[in-house]
């Protein structure tokens, strides 16, 4: 797992043990992805929509079709774990090397190479606030968003510190259509589905 920052307070792990053990206890009753935050547990109630789950698929495919054999572009489990910062997420793609994902335990994050999120529509502000802070926290290098209500995104790199914690210094919006970089790989964007109003 990854050391904690500066600003971990002894309470933060005892208090993140109770939130994953209870969902630990509800042993997949609950319909929905849980996700645990500084905050608290971050439940994401509807399973995802046929564009949310294509984007992460075509996502997926372009960047593998780019990447070197040893490196892999995961959509399954496990999570992404800091224990001492009291953060467990699931991104829907994780960049990550085939022998880090050897694993029974949690990611530790700071093996990821990229994370990829596509936005929910029924819950935007997790992807496009709670993971843009939560990612350089846990020191995930890379964080692209993709957001099919309106047909961008962006990719965001170089943790850097401030006052409220580590963040990324650099931000690339980009439309639909356009080609990205995510990490060391170039994909296009065109032809990813949106969502209908």
């Amino acid at each position: 797992m990854a050391a904690a920052s500066d600003d971990a307070r002894p309470g933060t792990v005892h208090r993140y043990r109770a939130m994953r053990d209870f969902l630990q206890s509800m042993d997949d009753t609950l319909p929905g992805k849980f996700e645990i935050t500084k905050e608290g547990i971050v439940h994401d109630l509807l399973s995802p929509n046929a564009p949310h789950e294509l984007t992460v698929l075509r996502v997926r495919r372009i960047l593998e079709a780019e990447m070197p054999d040893q490196i892999l572009a995961n959509t399954g489990e496990p999570d992404v774990e800091n224990e001492p910062e009291g953060i467990m997420r699931h991104p829907d793609v994780m960049v990550i090397a085939w022998t880090d994902l050897d694993t029974e335990a949690s990611i530790d994050p700071r093996t990821v190479v990229a994370a990829v999120e596509v936005v929910s529509q029924s819950n935007p502000d997790n992807d496009w606030v709670g993971k843009m802070r939560d990612y350089p926290l846990i020191g995930i290098p890379v964080y692209a968003v993709f957001d099919p209500r309106t047909g961008t995104g962006a990719v965001l790199t170089d943790i850097h510190s401030t006052p409220d914690g580590p963040r990324y210094a650099t931000r690339k919006d980009f439309v639909y259509g356009e080609d990205i970089t995510i990490a060391e790989w170039t994909i296009s964007t065109r032809n990813l589905p949106r969502y209908k109003n």
